[in-house]
């Protein structure tokens, strides 16, 4: 990977990434940082060209906005991420497992939904996170399990168990140092979720094992292992929804070498991005192949960066679909 991306990456992950608080914790989003689109000062890396051309891997690259590049969604409402006294809540729970992939224990947050019972069967969504993030990540700066709360009180979404794992698969995972050195780890992940995690949560958790219950999303490096891990295994992943996916993400043409398996194996392929965030074009690159296919998707472009406003927004949208049959 090229050194003008990380750089870039490296900065966002230092300030949205490293700092751990414990679950129960008081959460705050935290504030917007400089639009991480500007271009580094570093403007001699050769694959900065013209995305249309499919270099510019990082952050510095220009961004090129098409017509459709449009919001599909408006802004959640004030107070989506707060926890809300006059609703039943879930419970969100710090678990661990066993990876023979990485062989070691690891680590995952999980949330339940209020009224959870072993005498009902539940979807499930692996909710993965950034470069710089581990299993806290969305925990600290979207409060999910306040927000999939509301969200069900208002009968919006589906009740459902959502699995926060650690996508670094190496042994020590923590996201410190040179976070980028763990990038290779984020591809290893794919074999620790499909043989080690999702085995662990349908074997402690009471779950509804049909491909059509199982949903992956993410953020940026997350988006990427969604786009790869998802489409890559329709037989396990029938919702997939990116969120500003990072350049981890593989050509669409590799992803969806059957455009007609695609189209009839998903249930959902829901891709948002900022239009201010650097790494759009891969989000944007999907998209084109996607519809000179007539492949169904959803395509949503709000005002936002690389950020967590973005994120959290996202979420908030695409629970509202997922395990859902479309509208008429």
């Amino acid at each position: 990977m090229k050194a003008t991306w990380l750089v870039g990456g490296l900065l966002f992950a230092t300030n949205f990434g490293l700092t751990s608080i414990g679950v129960g914790q008081e959460q705050n989003t935290p504030k917007r940082e400089a639009n991480p689109a500007q271009p580094p000062e570093n403007t001699e890396d050769p694959q900065r060209v013209n995305p249309r051309r499919g270099g510019g891997r990082g952050f510095g690259a220009p961004i090129v906005l098409e017509a459709d590049d449009v919001a599909a969604y408006e802004a959640p409402p004030d107070g989506f991420l707060k926890e809300r006294a006059d609703i039943p809540h879930g419970k969100l729970e710090l678990i661990e497992y066993e990876s023979s992939t990485v062989g070691t224990t690891r680590k995952a947050n999980v949330y339940t939904p209020p009224g959870y019972s072993k005498d009902k069967k539940y979807p499930v969504l692996y909710l993965l996170h950034g470069i710089g993030g581990d299993e806290t990540e969305w925990v600290r700066f979207a409060s999910p399990n306040h927000l999939f709360d509301n969200l069900i009180a208002d009968g919006k979404t589906v009740p459902m168990i959502v699995v926060m794992p650690n996508g670094r698969a190496q042994k020590n995972d923590r996201a410190e140092g040179n976070v980028m050195q763990s990038a290779p780890a984020f591809a290893t992940f794919e074999q620790d979720l499909l043989k080690d995690l999702i085995p662990a949560i349908e074997s402690k958790y009471s779950v509804d094992t049909h491909r059509e219950m199982r949903a992956i999303a993410g953020l940026s490096m997350g988006g990427g292992q969604s786009f790869n891990f998802g489409l890559g295994n329709l037989d396990r992943f029938a919702w997939v929804g990116p969120f500003s996916a990072a350049p981890n993400t593989k050509p669409p043409q590799e992803l969806i070498p059957d455009v007609a398996k695609a189209k009839k194996e998903l249930k959902l392929l829901w891709i948002s991005c900022g239009n201010k965030d650097g790494l759009i074009r891969i989000s944007q690159n999907m998209h084109r192949f996607l519809k000179e296919n007539d492949i169904p998707h959803v395509w949503h472009v709000d005002g936002h960066g690389h950020d967590p406003q973005h994120w959290s927004s996202s979420l908030y949208w695409f629970a509202q679909s997922v395990f859902q049959e479309p509208k008429k």
